[in-house]
């Protein structure tokens, strides 16, 4: 596979999201003249409502299967693509872009990988649905309307959060959040990631000013995590919270990360 620039862009939802969250992204970046790709994670139904009613088959999935997934998909392409990941999303963006298996990749409020250590406390508050039990390490877990509303919502209009939620918030496997929380004391934990790579694709990291279940403390000690020649830049939207990728201003990040692809294209 052709390590070169590449015109295909691969979308990756994160936890609790359907991957058709993504579609005006795709539309987007189409219109730009990139081949867009949007894949849920392995066992995910064809639309949020089949999710809904049969989730059993995301049980247990974790950040390996998830990052293998992807790995199957791309290296049916004839090169490698721009990744494009939210939340967890963002993590598996990361993994793929270290792994060769991205030309560049925008990690946007991705979860913590190994080696951050910041934990405030609305973060804990919403992982708290999962880590609470070690069951639901093997299970499903869904979001009540409230949960999603402190999660993803806080920086909309209730109305906003709500329509969201009703939409688009699927039932997500508990393991990625346990492989998070459990990364400082796992050897080779799937959370960690080679941030010293200098032969590695352009990276961009996006955090949230407002965003509660990946504070953007979090994510700015992830970017300084990275000690290598590579590129990796860091932008802040302060105003806005992890629903940023689908909520009615998506456009603004969408634009962004647009523009962003484009100056960083990588050459044969």
């Amino acid at each position: 596979m052709s390590a070169a620039d590449a015109d295909t862009v691969l979308f990756i939802p994160g936890l609790w999201i359907h991957s058709d969250s993504w579609a005006p992204w795709a539309a987007l970046y189409e219109k730009a003249g990139y081949t867009a790709i949007v894949e849920g994670w392995p066992g995910q139904a064809a639309t949020p409502a089949e999710t809904r009613r049969n989730p059993a088959p995301l049980d247990g999935v974790g950040l390996e299967a998830i990052t293998e997934h992807y790995a199957r998909l791309i290296l049916q392409l004839p090169a490698v693509p721009v990744v494009i990941g939210h939340s967890f999303g963002g993590v598996v963006a990361q993994k793929l872009l270290a792994r060769g298996l991205a030309s560049r990749a925008v990690a946007v409020d991705p979860g913590p990988i190994k080696g951050v250590t910041k934990l405030p406390f609305a973060q804990i508050r919403s992982a708290l649905p999962v880590v609470k039990s070690k069951k639901n390490r093997s299970t499903t877990v869904a979001l009540t309307r409230k949960q999603f509303r402190f999660g993803f919502g806080n920086a909309l209009p209730k109305s906003e959060s709500d329509a969201l939620f009703s939409r688009w918030a699927i039932p997500g496997p508990g393991r990625p959040l346990f492989e998070a929380t459990e990364a400082k004391k796992t050897d080779k934990s799937p959370a960690q990631i080679d941030t010293r790579l200098a032969d590695r694709g352009p990276l961009l990291i996006i955090g949230g000013g407002k965003d509660h279940t990946v504070p953007e403390v979090v994510t700015r000690q992830e970017f300084e995590l990275y000690d290598t020649p590579a590129i990796t830049d860091y932008k802040v939207f302060a105003d806005r919270g992890h629903s940023l990728v689908f909520d009615s201003n998506w456009k603004q990040i969408a634009d962004y990360t647009l523009s962003w692809v484009a100056a960083h294209r990588v050459n044969a």
